[in-house]
Order: C-alpha cells, then structure tokens, then sequence
C-alpha cells in the first residue's frame, strides 16, 4: 500500500471504527483478559520463588510460556482458519477461566508446586496459540478494511496500557489479601470476555470448500508457503524473527543492567520497564501518523532505526535516566513496529486463510526470542552487562538491512496469492 493510500485508509478508518458493537466489545475482551494474564504473570515469578530458590527452576516457568508457540503455533492457526472463531475463541476463554480457577483454589489450599505453575504455562499457552491466530482472523469481519491500522492500534495499546500500566501495582495487594487471589482475579476476567465475545453479532466469517482430502498438515504447508511467497510478509518476518533475538538478550539480562552495572536496584529495574509500558502507549498513538507520512513498511524501517538508537544509549550510557528514557524509546517504537505488521498481514492476505499465515508468522518470528535469551546471558557472562545492549543493537541493525530490500514490493500494492 502506498503511504497517499495509507493516509486516506487511516483518515477513514477514523470515521468508520466505532466503539458500539462488535469492535467494541472484541476491544473490551482482549483489554480484560490481558488486565487478567499480566496478574497472573507478575504473580507467578513471586509464587516460584517462595516455592523453590533453584534460579534454573524458576526460569523454567517462564520459559515454557513459550515453548507452546514453537511446537503447536503453526496447528493453532490452521485450525483457527477451519472454525468459527467467536466460537473457538469464548470457548477456548471458558476453558481457561475455569483452568486458572482451578488452580487459584489449589494456591489457596496450599498445594502449589513447581510441577503444578509449569503445566499450568504449557495449557494456557497451547489455548493461546488458537486463541490469537482465531482473533486476528477474525478482526477484518469486524472493522472495515480502511480501519484496521486504526483497530491495531487501539487494541495493542488498550492491552498495553493495564497490561503494563495498572496491572503490576495490583498484584502485592491481591496477593496480601490471599495468595490465590490473583488468579482468581484472572479467571473471572477470562470468563467475562468469553461472554463478550460470545454475544459479538456479526455473522461467521464464510470458509470456502476445503479441497478433498484437505489436512491440518497440508494446510499448515500451505500457511508457510504462502508467507515465503509474500515479499513484503516474508522480510517483515525475518526482520522480526533478528529483532526478536535482540529483544530475548535484552529481556533476559535487563535486570542485570540495572542492578550490577548501574546499580540502580529494583526501584531502577521498575522505573525502566514502567517507562517501557509508557512509551508503549505513545507508540500506539503515533503508529498511525508514521504510516501516513510514510507508508506501513518505512514505519517499521523508522521505528527500527530509532531502536538501534536506544539500544546503543542502554550499553554506552551509565546512567538510570538515560536507561528510563532510552527504554521510553524503544517501547514506543515496538508498538509502531507491532501495529504496522499486524495491520499489513490483515490488508495483504485474504480472510479464509490468515489464520494460518499468522500462526506461520508468529511461529517464525517467536522462535528468536529464548535463543536470544540465552545468548545474551552468555555475552553478559563474557563481555559484562552492557555487551547484549549492543549485541541486541547489531540484532536490530541486521533487521532492517533485512528488511530494506522490500519497500519496493510494499509501495507496488502486491497483494498476497494465498487463495486456494
């Protein structure tokens, strides 16, 4: 899409998404359950440490909230492409209300484990993979095409904004008025947006006739197939995939930075993610201006240059307010890199089978983010704190070289040739 032809999508994209009806209340479930899942996520690092004080066990709880993505990611989105997604979306809601329930009774009477929270990350996590993929196949049935840059936007920085924001400060209250009570808090915020989105009126997204003899495998190939053959899907994946490496390191030795290297303590480690949640939201509000001056693709080109910037400040500068505003910088141009691709995948792939080429696309560009992980625990073993800054910085220089090749293919208008 040209940037002219940005601008005036967005421009009527203003005026046609409204807050009544469907978007609405999708807006209100994403926002309820993410207020739910950041509870639940703040509290259950707290829950591991009083169980167990084995650093490898403790990570390994949040490692296997990824671990789901990588090995049934790509089958979340074929099956999300095969149903009614309002339908698999509140059910798989319910299931999860219930789940976590459960397991809030279980915290109460004292019977958490270690063995319990990691199996309690690989359930709720498998449920997501069809749960996001069935969502973001199922926004274009309920906005105008012209507003989804729009719709992005408001859902990601909605999430972000009590994700980030409201939830965390909750957290050491719930958990003083009981243990289990954080993910109580979760549960019911589950299966109030499964009612939401089960009351959503517009009619199911029509599925065309699956060729004989169709399977989840062939069309898993097929999802994967069709984002290679999409220049502008295939590099914005790449390029994330590299950024996610980046993200991993940084992610995973943040702490160290702040606590060893700057000696700013965990009062330093909350201002700067407070700040990262803050810049989030500015993000958010400036996604769709930088894809009306720019075009969607050199918004993302822009937003990634910006985080070089940021990242090289976080490994070079020592000092907390340089980190707060650097962090401030990267988080907001995270959001415009997230809208920006989000709304691209919904314009250039036709409804019937986004949810596979999503699912393809969150898989690939997911895998990155332990790797990083891991890397960067090793340089900062090696070079000191400050060196998977840089690393991740180099990362990100590497995304957009990736990506630069394909502003030409974006500015055409080529349209993805998913259709069976």
């Amino acid at each position: 899409m040209k940037a002219a032809e940005t601008a005036q999508a967005d421009v009527d994209g203003a005026r046609s998404l409204a807050w009544r009806g469907g978007f609405g209340r999708l807006w209100s479930a994403a926002v309820l359950s993410s207020f739910g899942d950041s509870l639940r996520k703040a509290a259950l690092p707290l829950l591991a440490a009083s169980l167990t004080d084995d650093p490898l066990l403790i990570a390994s709880v949040t490692a296997c909230g990824y671990l789901p993505w990588l090995v049934f990611g790509l089958l979340g989105g074929a099956v999300a492409d095969r149903v009614d997604q309002r339908r698999a979306m509140w059910r798989v809601d319910v299931a999860r209300g219930v789940l976590v329930g459960v397991f809030a009774l279980a915290v109460a009477l004292g019977h958490a484990s270690i063995g319990l929270l990691i199996a309690l990350a690989l359930v709720l996590t498998t449920f997501q993979t069809l749960f996001d993929n069935a969502a973001t196949a199922l926004l274009p049935a309920l906005v105008d095409r012209s507003a989804l840059g729009s719709a992005n936007a408001r859902l990601l920085t909605g999430q972000q904004l009590v994700g980030g924001l409201l939830a965390a400060p909750v957290v050491p209250f719930l958990i003083a008025a009981g243990p289990g009570l954080p993910y109580a808090v979760d549960a019911v915020t589950y299966l109030v947006a499964a009612a939401l989105v089960a009351s959503l009126r517009t009619p199911a997204p029509a599925h065309p006739p699956r060729p004989a003899g169709a399977t989840l495998r062939s069309d898993i190939a097929h999802g994967l197939r069709a984002l290679a053959g999409d220049r502008v899907l295939r590099g914005l994946c790449a390029a994330t995939a590299v950024g996610n490496v980046g993200i991993g390191a940084l992610l995973a030795t943040l702490v160290v930075l702040v606590t060893d290297w700057l000696h700013a303590g965990s009062g330093g480690y909350a201002a700067a993610m407070t700040a990262y949640a803050a810049g989030s939201l500015v993000g958010g509000a400036l996604a769709g201006r930088l894809a009306r001056r720019l075009g969607r693709v050199r918004g993302v080109l822009a937003a990634g240059t910006a985080q070089i910037a940021a990242l090289v400040a976080m490994g070079t500068v020592r000092d907390i307010t340089a980190l707060t505003a650097s962090m401030a910088l990267f988080g907001a141009m995270g959001m415009v890199w997230n809208v920006s691709t989000h709304t691209l995948m919904q314009e250039r792939v036709p409804v019937a089978v986004l949810g596979r080429i999503s699912a393809a696309f969150r898989t690939l560009a997911l895998a990155g983010a332990p790797l990083g992980a891991m890397l960067g625990g090793a340089v900062a073993a090696l070079r000191g704190p400050s060196a998977p800054m840089l690393l991740a910085a180099a990362l990100f220089a590497l995304s957009v070289a990736v990506l630069t090749p394909v502003l030409k293919s974006a500015d055409s208008g080529q349209t993805a040739q998913t259709a069976r």
